[in-house]
Parts: structure tokens; sequence; C-alpha cells
């Protein structure tokens, strides 16, 4: 069984019995191989010539590191690529190169405008080259198909220069959106700060002297009243004390006039002169324990032991001068005029004194009025202090949450400024030119010589056919072992072909003419397909 099988595959791959049908046959090969190469070679020829021009773009990254200025847009180059596609092939963009420069003018009359720039889009392609190692975008090609190469070249350019221009567009106007809405909102932002600072102004302005910042001055002014409120009630204390000293002082002065003028010998308590005179320098030494001589109330009191001690001079003389001489009788009991005028003197000194005492008691006891209301209002000022530093606590906590965002505002726009400058001027991420628009010198499609194949292919396939077909018409037979299947039995003799003169000639002449044309054949499709390499 193997045996019979490896029989029927090597009968299958005989090659030799093929070629001998296709010797048998070779008008029926080389015919249909000729023809058929022919007609798919005129066809390539006849198909009207699409020349494609291409040009290479490098997306060039910023002149300007980004550690510096940190760019705005952050759009994928790709995604942004995308997008100026889109609005580069848009009906519009199409429609104005077409009617520019005159495209598909065969066509014009017999389709619409909406057909021309989709002919239009579908000759255009965009091919995309990523970098090996980021796998980012970092160049990409611009073809486009035309019947005429220098057209084709006229459209890519237009093609490169839309890209590069609407790119530089396309991201100048991202950026400057980008800073306008941060300078809108900056612009909000310094306006709630500038809200919160009037806010916190009219509150220090409404609580002046109840902030927490002027707590210590408080205390230390509070000190201050309260010592001079001390002082003056020390001062009213002295004051009362004098007034009544000058009170019993005059009453008794005033007895003395009436006892000298009745003739009676009254004492006069120059003791208590004496005595109050030790009061008034014990307050002075004490006074000037704590103050300087400069002090009010120090002069004043030196002012008041000077004044008690001339009062008490003149007393003494007048007391001498008013004693009754036993040797002189009557003449002491009527004294004249002038030493009643004199003894008039100490008595309105007395009473100058104690109107002055009065007002002085009085100022005094304004005086620590005032005080008293000043240390009032400090003290309630002291009672606010908490109240009005949690107040002035939330108010500076909205004030350092609207500055920081103002801050941080400041610094996104003034970053955003930099960047949209640098668009300007055409130094952040941008297109650039590495090859030209290139000029073809052939055509792209069809592919003329891909087509010459192809017609060899499908003359040879054609060619075998027919010899095939042909072969199995036929009835006659040719070999021993076909002669073998069709008679199961064994082969004696066989009888020798015997060919004429004639025969011969004829023969000879047949196989001349089938060199000959195969020689044809064989060289039309040598040189047609050299010609197709060198012009096609």
């Amino acid at each position: 069984m193997q045996d019979e099988l490896e029989e029927k595959s090597g009968e299958s791959f005989d090659w030799k019995r093929y070629a001998k049908v296709i010797r048998r046959r070779r008008w029926y090969f080389l015919l249909p191989l000729f023809f058929g190469w022919l007609i798919v070679w005129g066809v390539s020829w006849v198909l009207p010539s699409v020349y494609r021009s291409g040009t290479l773009i490098l997306v060039e990254q910023p002149s300007v590191p980004q550690q510096y200025v940190v760019s705005n847009v952050n759009d994928k180059q790709q995604d942004q690529l995308a997008s100026i596609s889109q609005q580069i092939l848009s009906r519009t963009r199409l429609l104005h190169i077409i009617e520019s420069l005159n495209l598909y003018s065969k066509y014009a009359q017999h389709v619409s405008r909406d057909e021309l720039v989709e002919r239009m889009g579908k000759n255009i392609e965009i091919e995309l080259v990523r970098s090996p190692d980021l796998q980012e975008l970092s160049s990409f090609n611009v073809y486009f198909s035309y019947g005429d190469p220098v057209t084709a070249q006229q459209v890519t350019s237009e093609l490169t220069n839309l890209f590069i221009s609407e790119n530089l567009e396309v991201r100048q106007q991202q950026s400057e959106n980008t800073t306008k809405f941060l300078e809108n909102q900056l612009e909000e932002a310094r306006a709630t700060l500038s809200a919160q600072e009037a806010k916190i102004r009219a509150f220090k302005d409404q609580h002046l002297g109840e902030l927490p910042g002027q707590l210590q001055s408080n205390l230390q002014i509070l000190t201050g009243l309260q010592a001079q409120l001390q002082s003056e009630q020390d001062a009213l204390n002295r004051a009362k004390q004098q007034n009544v000293y000058l009170e019993s002082l005059l009453g008794q002065y005033r007895s003395l006039n009436v006892s000298t003028k009745t003739g009676e010998s009254v004492s006069i308590g120059l003791p208590a002169i004496d005595k109050e005179l030790d009061l008034l320098r014990g307050q002075l030494a004490d006074l000037s324990s704590h103050y300087t001589e400069r002090h009010p109330d120090v002069r004043k009191l030196e002012e008041q032991i000077a004044k008690t001690e001339k009062l008490k001079q003149q007393i003494a003389t007048d007391l001498k001068n008013k004693t009754p001489d036993p040797a002189d009788g009557d003449s002491a009991v009527a004294p004249s005029s002038d030493a009643d005028d004199r003894a008039m003197s100490p008595a309105a000194e007395l009473g100058s004194q104690l109107k002055a005492n009065q007002i002085e008691i009085g100022t005094r006891q304004r005086s620590i009025q005032e005080l008293q209301s000043k240390i009032g209002g400090y003290q309630g000022r002291l009672n606010q202090a908490p109240v009005r530093e949690q107040q002035l606590a939330d108010l500076s906590r909205g004030y350092e949450q609207s500055q920081a965002n103002y801050d941080s505002l400041l610094k996104k726009k003034n970053d955003s400024q930099l960047s949209t400058n640098l668009e300007s001027r055409q130094q952040g991420e941008h297109f650039r030119i590495l090859d030209p628009p290139s000029l073809p010198v052939k055509p792209h499609s069809p592919n003329r010589l891909k087509l010459c194949g192809v017609g060899l292919a499908l003359g040879i396939f054609l060619g075998g056919a027919a010899s095939i077909a042909a072969e199995k018409v036929d009835d006659r037979l040719y070999s021993e072992e076909e002669l073998k299947k069709l008679i199961p039995v064994g082969i004696i003799s066989q009888i020798p072909n015997v060919v004429t003169a004639s025969e011969q000639t004829k023969q000879r002449r047949q196989d001349r003419l089938v060199w000959v044309t195969a020689i044809a054949v064989f060289a039309s499709i040598a040189v047609g397909s050299a010609y197709t390499y060198f012009r096609g």
C-alpha cells in the first residue's frame, strides 16, 4: 500500500512528464503566457499614474528647559495632532486648497464639491513616527497623492504649512486662555482679599483699644491710672486734713482777737501749729522717698510748710505785740488802729489758705472721678480682650486663607504668563520641517513593476492550464507508461517511428518557429519589465 502511495506521489510530481507535455503543447503555453502578461502589462500603462509627495515634520521640544518655564499646554502631542488634523482636513480647509490650486478639474463638472473633498481626504495620509525608547510622538509624515507630481508637491507644502501654523495658533490660544482664566481668578481672589482686609480694618477701628495686641499697653495704662488714683486719694486726704487744721486754726485766731479786745488772756495753740508742721514734714519726707523735688505734690507740700512756718511767725509776733504790760494800765486795752490791721492780716491769710484748700479738695475730687471713670473703661477693655481676640482670630483665619489663595494664583498666573510669552515667541514645543515636500519622479500607483510580475505569473498559469487542458482532450498515447495503464498486458515489441524527409524538414521548420516565437515572447517580457522598472 505504501509503495502504491509513493508511486502515486511520484507521478504527481513528475516534472519531466509535465515538461514533455509543455514541449508537445508549446503553442498552447507560449501564446497564453504572452497574451496574459501583455494584457496585464498593457492595463498597468492604461491606468492613470498617481504621484505621491511626502514630507517629514519633526516635533521639536521647547528651547527653554521645563525646569525654568513650565508649559501651560498639557495636551499630549498625539491628541493635539489628532485635533489639528481634524481642523486641517475639514471641508472648508480642503475646499479652499482645491479651489486655490484647481485640483480635480476633470471631475469638477461631474461631481459635487463634497465628493471632491472626500476624494482629496482619501488622498491625504498622515503617518506617525514614535520614539523607540519612550514610545512618544517624535515626528510624523504627511503624504498627498495626485496625478501631477508638481501639484502633489504644492499640496503637500500647503498641508505642511497648515500643520505648522495651526499648531502654533492652537498652542498659543490655549496658553492665552489659561493665562486669562488665571487672571480672572486672580482678580476675584484680590477682591476677596480686599474685602477681608476691609473687615479687619473696620473691626480694629471699631474696637480700638480692645485688641489683643493692645493688652500690655492697656495693663500699663491701667496700672498708671491706679497709681494716679491712689496719689490723688492721698492728696485729697491730706487736703481734707489741712482743711480741718486751717478751720481749727482760724477759729482759734478769731478767739484770740476777741479775747484781746475784751482784755482777756487766752492761750493760743502754737503747739498745734508745730504739730501740723511736724505732720507736713513727715508727709514731705514720705513723698521725697518716692518722687523727685520737681513733683507737684512735693513742691506743694514745701510751699504749704513755708506758709505754715510764716503763719507761725506772724502769730508769734502778734501774740508778743498784743500781750498787755501791767505798767501801761489802760493803754493796753485800747490798741491803735494800726495794731488791729496787723492783727487781722494772719486771719486773712488763714482764710485765703482755707479757700485755696477747699478749691483743691474740689479739684482732687473731680480728678478722682475722672480717673475712676478711665479705670473702669480700661477694665472693660481688658474684660473684652478675650472676646475680641476670638473675633479677630476668625477674621484673620479667613484673611490668611484668602492671602494663601491669592499668592498661589499669583504664582500660577506669572508662570502661565511666562509660558504664554514662550509660545508667542515660538520657542515652545512646535513643529519643524525636517524633510521638505518631495517632488516625486516615479508614480506611487499603480505599481507597474508589480503588475508586470503579476501578468507574468498569470501568463504562466494560463499557459500551463491551456497545455494541460489540450493534453487531456487529446486521446493519443505518447509514452509506454500510458500504454501500460490502458492495456494491462506486457509489451512484447514496439514499432519505430518512420519519418520521411519532408516530414523532417517540416518538423525542423516548426521547431525553428517555436524557438523564434519563444525568444520573441521572453524578449518582449524582458524588455517590457525593464521599461517598467526604469519608467514605471
